[in-house]
């Protein structure tokens, strides 16, 4: 596969991809026009959701499915389980069900729980000095769910303090105002409490390709209202990225974009173009 060939553009403190490959979960929403039947959303609306896996240390997409608007992110994730990766979700794709299904594919989990969530303290770990500079509050295991229904094998819950301004944020998508903690679910007991939390909050990187898929890649407007022609549009997306990290060594940026535009309608010289992919390749 060509993203088994891609470079790692970033690091995390304390971790290394032996102990997993780093996968930001997400979708994001496209409108689409209305004659597009099979994306109905709403009775007014029409759209497609792009379901994506983003690695997060090579800074690319290796996944992404196309489906309407209303289809369900956890289950479209349950269908294309791989092994051996930490599946980084945010609290949309909370459901024991799947964390169980993560488990049984061989992967691992660190997904943000919602607040209300119910859990019963198996156990209290204590916080080195360096867990509370990084903001965190509690590391327990704990037992999710309901003590009358079935529930995980113990996990590790963590919480950390949101750096968010409580009183403005809000959801991108209309759900709960933000809270004052990160409730944090994880099956990794072997990983420090503060790399989880830089584990989750690295879950930002995949909101940041989204709008370069959509506003440097050209892909918030659809070139075709049929479904096949719509992935392949977004699967020269990918390909795109990769190629550009594969050649430079670096995450897919807009000025790296434009200079393969250039190049390619002529607007800027070979040379031009190589002294660029250089300058990027002599930056640490």
């Amino acid at each position: 596969m060509l993203s088994d060939h891609l470079p790692h553009v970033s690091k995390i403190p304390g971790f290394d991809e032996k102990k997993g490959i780093l996968t930001a979960v997400d979708g994001t929403l496209v409108e689409a026009v209305a004659k597009m039947a099979w994306a109905t959303w709403q009775s007014d609306h029409n759209g497609i959701k792009i379901h994506t896996q983003f690695e997060i240390l090579k800074g690319v997409p290796v996944e992404m499915e196309v489906t309407g608007a209303n289809a369900n992110e956890k289950a479209v994730l349950n269908v294309n389980l791989q092994p051996n990766r930490i599946y980084v979700m945010d609290r949309g794709y909370a459901k024991y069900g799947l964390f169980g299904d993560i488990l049984k594919a061989k992967s691992s989990f660190v997904c943000r729980i919602r607040d209300n969530a119910v859990w019963q303290e198996i156990q209290d770990n204590p916080l080195s000095e360096k867990a509370r500079d990084a903001g965190i509050v509690l590391d327990k295991i704990v037992m999710l769910g309901d003590k009358t229904k079935d529930n995980l094998a113990p996990i590790r819950l963590i919480a950390v303090k949101s750096t968010h301004n409580i009183k403005q944020h809000h959801t991108a998508r209309g759900g709960p105002d933000q809270g004052e903690l990160l409730w944090i679910a994880t099956d990794r007991f072997d990983l420090d409490a503060e790399t989880i939390a830089t584990i989750y909050k690295r879950r930002w990187t995949v909101e940041i390709f989204f709008r370069f898929f959509k506003h440097v890649l050209g892909c918030r407007h659809l070139l075709s209202c049929n479904q096949n022609a719509i992935e392949l549009q977004v699967y020269s997306a990918i390909i795109a990225c990769m190629l550009i990290s594969l050649w430079t060594g670096k995450k897919p940026t807009l000025r790296t974009y434009e200079m393969i535009c250039w190049y390619f309608s002529g607007m800027a010289s070979e040379d031009e173009l190589l002294a660029h992919i250089t300058r990027l390749q002599k930056q640490d």
